[in-house]
C-alpha cells in the first residue's frame, strides 16, 4: 500500500506540472486571440472570461492524456535512474505490477477525459459558439468606451459621450469618416446626432446604425463648401449579412443525441468522444517501457521518440475524424483499428522490456 501510494503519488504529481504549463501555453495562445478580436472590437472584453472558461474542457480532453502519458515517462523514468524501481523489482514487485498500479490513477484520469469529452467540451463548445453568434448581431459600437475616441472599422472613428443601461442606446454620439466614393474621389464626412442605436433587418441580415436628431457634414478634399445634411432620422449601413454558423454542427450535439443520429459526421464524433478516454489507457501501456532508461541516458532519453508516438497516434485519429466524416472511410471500421495497433504496439513493447530485463 505505501508503495502504491508512492508511486501514484510521483505520477499524479509529475502529470500535474505537465498538464499546467501545457494548459499555460494553450490557453495564453487562445486568450491573446480573442484578446485581439477585443480589441479591434469584434467582440466586447466583457465575455472573455467566460470564453475562456467554457474552453477548458476542450484544452483539457486533450492536455490530460498527454499529460498523464510524460508524467508516467517522467516520474518512473526518475526511479530508474534512482535505481528505486530496480530495488522494488528485486523485492518481488514484478513490472506487472506496477502496470497494474499505473493503470488505477489512469483510470482517474480517463474519468476526466470522459467527462470532458463526452458532455463538458460539446457543452462549452455550444455555449460560447451561441455567446458569439450574439455577439455578431450586436452593435461593432460594443467594444466602445464613453469619452473616448475610438476606431471601429471601416474607415471610421467614433466619440460617444454615453451608454444607457442595458447597453442599447448611445448618447452625443460623433463619428468620423474617410471614405471613397464610387469613382474613386475621396470624401470625409463629420455626423453628430443626439441617441444611436443599432438595428438589423431581418431579410438580409446587415446591420445598420440608426442616428437620431441631428447633422451630417460631407467635405470633398479641394473644395471650400461643404454639404450640410439636417436629420430625423439617419441609417448608416455597417456591414453586411453576417455568415450564421452551423450549430447543428455535430460538434456541438449531447453525446446522447450523437448516438441516435445515424449520419456520417456524427458517427465520427460519437467515435472520437469514446476514444479519448480509452487513449489513455493505452498511453499508460505505451508510457511504461519507454519509462525504462539506464543512468546514463538521463531520464530525457526517451521523451522525444515518445512525444513522437503521441502526435502521430493524435494525428491518426483526427486523420479518420475527418475521414469518416467525409465517407472516405468505413464507419463500422472507424477508429477502432487505429487504437487496436498501438495497443499491440504497447503490449509489443512491454513483452520486450520484461525479456530485456530479464535477460539483463
Amino acid at each position: 500500500m505505501i508503495i502504491f501510494r508512492y508511486l501514484t503519488r510521483e505520477i499524479l504529481l509529475t502529470m500535474a506540472a505537465v498538464a499546467g504549463v501545457l494548459l499555460l501555453v494553450i490557453m495564453g495562445s487562445r486568450f491573446i486571440r480573442y484578446f485581439s478580436n477585443a480589441a479591434e472590437g469584434d467582440i466586447p472584453a466583457s465575455i472573455l472570461g467566460t470564453l475562456m472558461l467554457f474552453h477548458l474542457p476542450g484544452f483539457l480532453e486533450l492536455i490530460l492524456p498527454l499529460a498523464f502519458f510524460l508524467g508516467i515517462l517522467l516520474a518512473y523514468g526518475q526511479l530508474y535512474l534512482n535505481s528505486e524501481i530496480t530495488v522494488l523489482v528485486a523485492c518481488g514487485t514484478s513490472p506487472n505490477r506496477l502496470l497494474q498500479v499505473s493503470l488505477v490513477p489512469a483510470t482517474l484520469v480517463a474519468a476526466l477525459v470522459g467527462l470532458c469529452s463526452l458532455w463538458l467540451t460539446p457543452a462549452g463548445a455550444l455555449h460560447n459558439e451561441v455567446l458569439l453568434e450574439e455577439q455578431r448581431s450586436q452593435l461593432d459600437f460594443s467594444a466602445l468606451a464613453p469619452g473616448r475616441f475610438q476606431g471601429f472599422g471601416g474607415g471610421r472613428t467614433a466619440y460617444i459621450e454615453g451608454i444607457n443601461e442595458d447597453q442599447s442606446r448611445m448618447q452625443e454620439v460623433f463619428i468620423s469618416e474617410r471614405q471613397s466614393r464610387g469613382d474613386g474621389t475621396p470624401e470625409s464626412a463629420i455626423t453628430r446626432a443626439e441617441t444611436g442605436y443599432q438595428t438589423v433587418d431581418p431579410e438580409t441580415g446587415s446591420r445598420f446604425l440608426v442616428l437620431a436628431d441631428g447633422q451630417r457634414y460631407s467635405v470633398d478634399p479641394g473644395r471650400a463648401e461643404a454639404e450640410r445634411l439636417v436629420f430625423g432620422t439617419y441609417a448608416v449601413r455597417l456591414s453586411g449579412a453576417v455568415e450564421q454558423a452551423d450549430l447543428d454542427s455535430p460538434e456541438y450535439a449531447s453525446t446522447v443525441a450523437l448516438f441516435a443520429d445515424d449520419a456520417l459526421p456524427a458517427r465520427a464524433q460519437l467515435q472520437w468522444r469514446l476514444g479519448l478516454p480509452l487513449m489513455v489507457f493505452i498511453l499508460t501501456l505505451l508510457a511504461m517501457p519507454l519509462s525504462r532508461v539506464n543512468p546514463r541516458q538521463g531520464r530525457f532519453a526517451k521523451l522525444l521518440p515518445a512525444i513522437f508516438l503521441y502526435v502521430a497516434y493524435l494525428s491518426l485519429l483526427l486523420a479518420a475524424l475527418d475521414a469518416i466524416g467525409r465517407g472516405s472511410w468505413p464507419v463500422t471500421v472507424g477508429m477502432w483499428p487505429i487504437h487496436g495497433g498501438f495497443l499491440a504496439i504497447g503490449l509489443v513493447m512491454m513483452v520486450r522490456a520484461q525479456h530485456k530485463g530479464m535477460s539483463g
